[in-house]
């Protein structure tokens, strides 16, 4: 198996509120090599079992900045200087059609409540993915797993062989 690279993208979790959801989606980090952010509060502790148990062992893998809020959180960001990718069911581009890049934060919302306005109005980029007429929404770990693959895609797999 091919060595995964240096993470070049970091999947940002607002406020999560499923534990299970949360650890799937940082198991999927640490397999794919993508740092991970946690914007609390969350709606549950860290060391929630269903948390643990989705994560598995895996959690270990993966480094995960916690900010205490969405203002520290954004401070991170701008210090950083990096772009913030909102994955959104109000989104107006689709994300096979966006142009990912090097440093670049996925960010999910809420499961039960989305993303804020003001979490919408410091996106560089909103992003969806398109469904069939009448869904409503993918499950977050669903979404952000076929965003990740598609940002890995161009960012990482393009140029590679085999």
């Amino acid at each position: 198996m091919p060595d995964i690279p240096a993470p070049d993208l970091t999947l940002a979790l607002f406020q999560p509120d499923i534990p299970q959801n949360a650890g799937t989606m940082l198991r999927a980090c640490a397999c794919l090599g993508l740092d991970a952010a946690i914007v609390q509060p969350a709606g549950f502790p860290v060391s929630d079992r269903h948390f643990r148990r989705a994560g598995m062992d895996y959690l270990d893998l993966v480094p995960i900045a916690r900010h205490a809020s969405w203002a520290a959180f954004e401070a991170w960001r701008a210090q950083s200087g990096r772009r913030l990718v909102l994955l959104t069911t109000r989104g107006a581009t689709s994300h096979a059609a966006f142009a990912f890049a090097p440093g670049d934060i996925l960010m999910v919302g809420r499961e039960s409540a989305g993303a804020p306005e003001e979490v919408h109005a410091a996106a560089d980029a909103r992003v969806t993915i398109p469904m069939r007429a009448g869904a409503r929404s993918l499950n977050v770990a669903v979404a952000a797993a076929i965003v990740m693959g598609e940002a890995l895609r161009q960012i990482r797999w393009a140029d590679a062989k085999g």
